[in-house]
């Protein structure tokens, strides 16, 4: 072991071997060992597949936090825990750090380096950006956009929902791709090398993952059990002759004159709450009775198909996106044609797309903008991060940013259509207004309203059909994209555990995902998908995000970021983004938190209002992947030798 300081200079020495080779007064890096030798054996070179070439050779090489140039290591090694802290400074910060080098950890540096050779990459890069827009266009684009864009104001809406697209989610969007390319790591460890202090955010985001997938999976699960049911002569949900059904059902497509009344319910309806969910045989969250054996095994195969598909990693879930990201667009087509060829369809146009200019003075259809494109787009969910990081090193992530987001913008807007030319169609057969029909949100806009639609058309059971495999191919992709986010964050923090045995370790969290779901399988199951999908993850993956914004734009520093983009694509973002980043989009986020918290929703489902003790619940809920971030702070902080100040 050798060690050496001299003034303001500080050598890393990995072995005599190295620094044989190290011309004097010039500072050259490899994966974080600060060396003295440009010409470097250890030298990355990107032949396609490999990681970003070593900038020892270039005239100037960026500048880092702790006043060396180079990368940034991937992790500390022994005897450099001074280095990984100084890379969370304010940026015009100069420090002056003495560490003590070893063997041991040149050795490390090198194993670090050739673990990154062998990282693996995308096939072809439509496979990313399939993969990235499968990830974003989900069950969401097509359920609330159209709902939230009528309630606020229609075409009005638009407005606010592209201010807060140009602003603030496309920004995040961007800088997630960025960092995931440029370092190469998951959620978790990638915050060595921007803000070690910040590493809890990675814990949080793989808690609300597992979250996520513990409800988001159920809904594929009921689209399931329908799309099971569709492979009849007659749809299930077209009569009132079935055991499930009550003396209120009224079916109106009859040929038979019936008149609708405030008590008639639907055979959709009733197929939905009482055949599908059985939610009458659940008195509420306190009581949420037996599991469901049907939906339980519905999502069985659907874990199995999932398991199947990314076992081995982006090379198979780069293929699998093929199908699932692109036949949703195919089905789009379809049923929007059927449905602008239906009596009353531009009846539903008209009231998506009618403007409502006094609704852009309320400040919430801001907020339901902003929260709209945020969770469309999807930061904050380590989904971006792993993705970006099988890309090649030089890969024009800036162009990505724009195409997958600008396709994820327009997909919600057709999706509309979709949606509301059926709703129009509805609303001409039961000869009422578009508002009347429209109550629907969520799932049950999908479950009830339009499989009602679907069932009352010629050809209906093709429709049928083609319409629910759309909604699984929709979930999946999102589902593959939010297990990976996982399993990278997990694979990159514990490589020596795990990186040889992937396919056991996605097992396991299959298993573990499965599990955690069996609440959501009850008859009061979807009570808890609910609470879930409002509390759980809404207001924690805005926090999530929200500090993330900041600890990369004011701790890594805005001038760094911007420094490692221009290293991989050649130009540095422009003023727009700097300030974006800096300012725009963490107030944008913590606009988005505080409405939230400062007007929780009323949760109601169904006839069943939620008790004020679910909310605190789903609070605590919310809180228990939070309350990663200010644990991990104050465990780095004990741990780490030296003064609060140092």
């Amino acid at each position: 072991m050798e060690k050496k300081a001299t003034g303001n200079e500080t050598q890393l020495l990995a072995s005599t071997k190295d620094v044989s080779g190290c011309n004097e007064g010039a500072d050259c890096r490899e994966n974080g060992l600060l060396i003295r030798n440009p010409k470097s054996a250890l030298r990355l070179v990107e032949d396609g597949n490999k990681v970003h070439p070593s900038q020892g050779d270039k005239e100037e090489a960026a500048p880092i936090k702790n006043g060396y140039s180079g990368v940034q290591s991937s992790g500390p090694c022994n005897g450099m825990g001074g280095v990984e802290d100084a890379q969370c400074t304010a940026p015009a910060a100069t420090t002056t750090t003495t560490t003590t080098t070893s063997t041991t950890c040149g050795a490390e540096g090198q194993q670090q380096l050739m673990e990154l050779e062998d990282r693996e990459t995308w096939s072809k890069k439509i496979d990313f950006l399939l993969s990235v827009i499968g990830y974003a266009v989900d069950l969401g684009n097509v359920w609330r956009f159209p709902y939230i864009c009528y309630q606020n104001g229609g075409g009005a809406f638009l407005i606010p929902y592209t201010i807060m697209a140009i602003f603030g989610g496309i920004p995040l969007f961007y800088m997630e791709l960025a960092l995931g390319q440029y370092h190469r790591n998951g959620c978790i460890s990638i915050w060595r090398k921007i803000c070690p202090i910040f590493k809890g955010i990675g814990f949080a985001i793989c808690i609300i993952d597992l979250y996520v997938a513990s409800y988001y999976n159920t809904i594929m699960a009921w689209a399931f059990y329908y799309l099971v049911s569709s492979f009849t002569a007659e749809l299930p949900w077209t009569s009132c002759t079935n055991a499930w059904n009550t003396g209120n059902c009224t079916n109106y497509f009859s040929k038979d004159n019936v008149s609708w009344t405030m008590y008639s319910i639907s055979p959709a309806e009733e197929f939905y709450t009482r055949q599908v969910l059985q939610v009458h045989r659940s008195n509420g969250l306190d009581d949420l009775g037996g599991i469901s054996w049907q939906l339980t095994l519905c999502l069985l195969l659907i874990f199995t198909i999932v398991y199947f598909s990314i076992w081995k990693g982006v090379k198979t879930s780069g293929k699998v996106v093929w199908v699932t990201a692109t036949f949703p667009y195919i089905i789009l087509f379809i049923l929007l044609v059927r449905g602008a060829t239906l009596p009353g369809a531009w009846r539903g146009v008209l009231y998506y797309l009618k403007p409502d200019w006094q609704k852009l003075l309320a400040t919430e259809v801001w907020v339901d903008a902003a929260a709209q494109i945020f969770f469309s787009l999807g930061p904050g969910f380590g989904v971006l991060l792993a993705y970006a990081s099988y890309n090649k090193f030089h890969n024009n992530c800036y162009q990505d940013a724009l195409v997958t987001s600008t396709v994820n913008c327009l997909t919600s807007f057709v999706s509309g259509f979709v949606i509301f030319t059926v709703l129009g169609y509805m609303a001409e057969m039961r000869n009422e207004d578009v508002s009347e029909v429209a109550k629907d949100t969520g799932p049950s806009l999908l479950f009830i309203t339009y499989a009602e639609a679907i069932a009352n058309m010629p050809a209906s059971t093709f429709f049928a059909i083609i319409f629910f495999l759309m909604l699984l191919t929709l979930g999946l992709d999102s589902t593959f994209a939010g297990l990976e986010g996982v399993i990278t964050g997990v694979l990159d923090e514990f490589p020596h555990v795990w990186s040889k045995r992937r396919e056991l370790f996605v097992l396991g969290l299959i298993i573990i995902c499965f599990l955690g779901s069996l609440a959501t399988l009850t008859f009061g199951g979807a009570y808890v998908v609910k609470l879930f999908e409002e509390y759980a993850t809404g207001p924690a993956v805005l926090t999530v995000v929200f500090l993330e914004a900041v600890a990369v734009a004011w701790f890594y520093g805005i001038t760094q970021f911007c420094n490692d983009v221009k290293e991989m694509l050649g130009f540095a973002p422009g003023w727009y983004w700097r300030i974006c980043w800096v300012a725009i989009s963490p107030i944008f986020l913590l606009f988005v938190t505080c409405s939230f918290l400062s007007n929780p929703p009323e949760l109601r489902l169904f006839d069943y209002n939620y008790p004020y003790w679910t909310t605190v619940l789903g609070y605590c809920i919310g809180t228990s992947s939070v309350i990663c971030i200010p644990i991990y702070m104050v465990y780095r902080l004990v741990v780490t030798p030296g003064t609060l100040k140092e």
